[in-house]
């Protein structure tokens, strides 16, 4: 039989040269950097827009404060709110002739504060969380945990948190119950186990020194708070603090083929697709890089994929190039290409049942691409076009890019989304695609190191190429 008859999908790993796996391993460790460093959509923000004007794009509000213009070659990023953020490389040819866009969400799953956390129970003080996005609860007992977020005074002062990542700092947790009293704990079923009002954090137990005082261990949280950061305990009402857990990302295998890192998904995929955009100086078609908060939650509020961020800034910076109208914009926009970038499931050989071997993803043979996802009978999913991913795979083949295909596990096993149902309803084509993952979800996620650097390549060449 000739065997381009069959298709077998390749490690990434065996076609690198040792300079290629130079290259493998530098952007691993640039990536390891930004995942130590950025743990909210707010950090990830602040550190893409400072290397973004270094680059050289320019923020767009000042282009439009200025009547200012833009032409073909020019860079331009527009902020939302600081937990979104779109970057533009104006293309040569008209906006009606499409986009080429990379999409992403910077948001992760995590515990937040409740908008008034601090209590005493029994001579300890703790913090009240409300869990964010899909987690097994019992997952986040018994971690080293980290605060990081911002607190917005009523004068309108930002004051940027983070305890619990540097060496010196003290870290927080929550706790569980011993084994040796777990009995009737352990006959629980796993999402009972820890319930998500239980999943308080503990921050405290000495008091102050006045003895006559009321919640002496609370009242000395805040007076360090105070120290620390000029607050007081209503400042809470306006604060956006998230716990995390705490410590770098790591190598992981003995081979150090892997990252072990928190918040993977989907700051993987956003900052795979960053690296990829800073690589793009000039291009026949406007490229877009697009990172968005919320897809946790459902891609809502005015920071998620639901809001109108990104059409209103298509249609700036549309008028900035002169080449504005309704229709133009609606054009632009169905005439666009995206890719949906999401992380996928990577086989566990812990776990086999779970998937299909002939239809899932497996560590170090590439970017994902994801005809649909959804649950049980494609429900809620973008089911990509395959004059689409005929496109793709010849644009993969080209530049010798390492991918692969999948589902999220067995038919009626389970299922997800991404934001590319969103932005299929402009009538454009997108295709979900991204690094597969093991441990997604959890506090520490997993991902192979070829599978980051062969996205990163993948983005780049649907930039240059779709």
């Amino acid at each position: 039989m000739n065997k381009d008859l069959v298709k077998k999908y390749e490690y990434a790993w065996d076609k690198y040269s040792k300079d290629d796996l130079k290259d493998v391993f530098h952007l691993s460790d640039k990536y390891k950097t930004f995942m130590s460093k950025c743990k909210t959509e707010r950090e990830c923000i602040d550190e893409f827009i400072i290397r973004a004007e270094e680059a050289g794009f320019k923020n767009l509000e000042d282009v439009v404060s200025k009547n200012g213009t833009l032409k073909s070659g020019d860079k331009v990023y527009a902020n939302n709110k600081g937990k979104g953020l779109a970057l533009f490389v104006i293309g040569s040819k008209k906006f009606e002739d499409g986009m080429r866009i990379l999409g992403a969400h910077v948001d992760s799953p995590r515990l937040d504060l409740k908008q008034n956390p601090l209590y005493e129970d029994t001579d300890m003080a703790l913090f009240e969380t409300h869990y964010y996005g899909g987690i097994k609860k019992y997952q986040w007992v018994t971690l080293p945990l980290a605060i990081h977020g911002v607190i917005i005074k009523k004068d309108g002062t930002k004051v940027n948190v983070s305890i619990g990542e540097d060496d010196n700092d003290p870290v927080l947790g929550v706790s569980d119950l011993l084994i040796h009293l777990a009995s009737e704990q352990m006959e629980k079923k796993a999402n009972k186990v820890i319930e998500g009002e239980d999943l308080n954090v503990l921050v405290g137990s000495m008091p102050i020194e006045d003895k006559e005082a009321k919640d002496r261990v609370k009242r000395n949280i805040l007076n360090i708070l105070n120290e620390k950061y000029s607050i007081v305990e209503e400042d809470f009402v306006s604060a956006e603090l998230e716990i995390v857990p705490a410590g770098k990302a790591r190598d992981y295998g003995l081979d150090r083929s892997m990252i072990m890192a928190y918040g993977h998904d989907d700051r993987i995929c956003s900052y795979t697709s960053f690296e990829a955009m800073l690589k793009v100086e000039k291009s026949d078609k406007t490229c877009i890089a697009l990172f968005v908060d919320k897809e946790e939650i459902g891609s809502v509020g005015s920071t998620g994929m639901h809001s109108r961020f990104f059409e209103n800034t298509v249609a700036e910076v549309m008028n900035l190039c002169g080449d504005y109208t309704e229709l133009k914009l609606r054009r632009a926009l169905t005439n666009s290409k995206m890719l949906s970038s999401d992380v996928g499931a990577a086989f566990d050989p812990n776990y086999p049942s779970t998937m299909e071997k002939k239809n899932c993803a497996y560590f170090g043979k590439g970017i994902v691409f994801n005809k649909y996802t959804g649950a049980r009978g494609k429900s809620g999913c973008n089911d990509a076009n395959p004059e689409y991913i005929a496109q793709i795979r010849a644009i993969m083949e080209k530049h010798n890019v390492s991918w692969q295909t999948a589902e999220l596990g067995k038919v009626d096993q389970g299922g997800g989304g991404t934001i590319a149902y969103i932005l299929a309803q402009y009538n454009m084509e997108v295709i979900d695609c991204g690094v597969a993952l093991l441990n997604m979800h959890s506090p520490w996620e997993i991902a192979s190191k070829a599978d980051i650097y062969e996205t990163m390549r993948a983005y780049h060449s649907f930039l240059l190429e779709a």
